[in-house]
């Protein structure tokens, strides 16, 4: 896994990363954001439209019909493409969070759009009484992806989490009876909000107040292979682990700790079940985060970017764990819907015909020598990780909030995570001139910054 510690030298001392020198660009098989717009109607940059609500109506709506919930910024984007938003008074953006790894081949991508389009006006839903013949076909194409897994379909990562939980404790009470039912995860993974994998996140604060939570989860630090061999016991299920953990600033698992879990998992006939939902559909270059250390789940966990924004999601297991399960067991009403398929099938053809999964690997690789040399000259950054497209760059001083708001007021998209980390998790079509934009555009908020100080 790529982490790289930021030696801080002078300023006078930095070396430049030469686009031209820096990682070479993908064969041209995509298209650049500015030929994405152009296939759009005449809109960017024009003042509101008259069917947009303003940004202040929508506040004062929403503070009195929504729950708060969420931490809301002060935009509201109304239009996509490729790599670029739009919000509501026609301010351009460049994206690089890509609603939190959701949208894996840029907004309004025409095969997606078309895709979605024809199958609205087709069939939306019937049931999973019968067959459906988009999500026979979407599990077929994850059957190869992954090597052989079959496919349950929901909606999204914490109802694949729920249906992975389930599974793994049925499949190894069917071989060992009830007393196996414990689960180990990392301290800092984030699983989701649901009880079952809200138990099994290991963050202490998200618990607090919903209390009491479901029994049968334990915390191991991550990394410590010694940690999670002490924490299997003869109540062991299963060890659950995000080969790439985004929500807590995209700390990577060493590649030894994976290999580490997958070895006690087989020597003790526990389940491994390995959570994508934002390091999988090829970000990190390869289909699964985990592929990189020869890693092999048992269950494998996907939602974000499986339908490049449609909800969708996907809980993938082997034969030999699937055996277990049997109808009536598992369900959603809505998982592997007519729409979700169509736009998860799209998705995964554009991956594929345009060579994302190359591209994540060849323009991140780039993006994270432009970070480094900014890290290096602004001395702001101690720490760069991630692999491809998912990038966390670790600051020294805990401005990130204030840094991620003054790049949106420069038009750039990305994260922080608490004070002290960015996140990057842009479309996979990005190219090197939205990397040199984007950067140019983070420099320009840190001098903003430095100047009203």
């Amino acid at each position: 896994m790529s982490v790289t510690t930021l030696e801080v030298p002078s300023k006078n001392n930095a070396a430049a990363v030469s686009p031209a020198t820096a990682t070479g660009d993908v064969a041209q098989t995509t298209q650049t954001s500015a030929q994405l717009e152009a296939r759009l109607p005449a809109q960017a940059g024009d003042a509101a439209q008259p069917d947009h609500t303003p940004l202040q109506s929508l506040v004062e709506t929403d503070a009195r019909c929504g729950i708060q919930n969420y931490g809301r910024l002060p935009i509201a984007f109304a239009r996509g493409a490729g790599a670029r938003l739009w919000d509501v008074a026609g301010r351009e953006y460049l994206d690089f969070l890509g609603g939190i790894a959701v949208v894996t081949v840029g907004h309004a991508h025409p095969a997606v759009t078309q895709a979605v389009s024809a199958q609205a006006a087709t069939l939306l839903h019937s049931a999973n009484l019968y067959y459906i013949e988009p999500q026979v076909k979407l599990a077929q194409k994850l059957h190869h992806l992954s090597g052989g897994m079959r496919a349950f379909f929901c909606n999204s990562g914490a109802e694949a989490n729920e249906a992975a939980l389930k599974l793994a404790r049925k499949y190894i009470q069917s071989k060992h009876g009830a007393g196996r039912f414990e689960i180990v995860t990392a301290l800092k993974s984030f699983h989701g909000r649901t009880y079952g994998s809200l138990a099994a996140t290991g963050q202490p604060q998200y618990h607090k107040g919903f209390e009491p939570m479901p029994p049968g989860f334990s915390y191991v630090p991550l990394n410590d292979i010694a940690a999670l061999q002490a924490a299997v016991t003869e109540r062991t299920a299963a060890i659950m682990l995000e080969p790439i953990l985004g929500e807590s600033g995209v700390l990577p698992c060493d590649d030894a700790y994976l290999q580490a879990a997958r070895e006690l998992c087989d020597r003790h006939g526990l389940v491994l079940i390995l959570d994508e939902v934002q390091s999988g559909m090829g970000r990190t270059g390869k289909f699964f985060a985990s592929e990189w250390p020869g890693g092999r789940a048992d269950l494998e966990k996907m939602r974000k970017g499986l339908g490049n924004g449609v909800p969708d999601g996907a809980k993938l297991a082997t034969d030999d764990d699937e055996t277990s399960i049997a109808p009536g067991n598992h369900g959603c009403t809505f998982g592997g819907n007519f729409l979700s398929c169509a736009a998860a099938l799209a998705t995964l053809q554009v991956i594929e015909d345009e060579k994302l999964m190359q591209n994540a690997t060849e323009i991140g690789g780039y993006f994270r020598e432009r970070l480094m040399h900014w890290g290096e000259t602004t001395k702001l950054a101690q720490e760069l990780r991630g692999r491809g497209l998912i990038i966390g760059v670790e600051l020294n001083q805990p401005i990130a909030r204030d840094l991620m708001q003054a790049a949106l007021q420069n038009g750039l998209v990305f994260n922080a995570v608490g004070d002290g980390i960015l996140r990057f998790l842009p479309p996979l079509c990005i190219t090197r001139a939205d990397v040199d934009e984007a950067m140019d555009k983070l420099a320009n908020a840190e001098r903003g910054m430095m100047n009203d100080e």
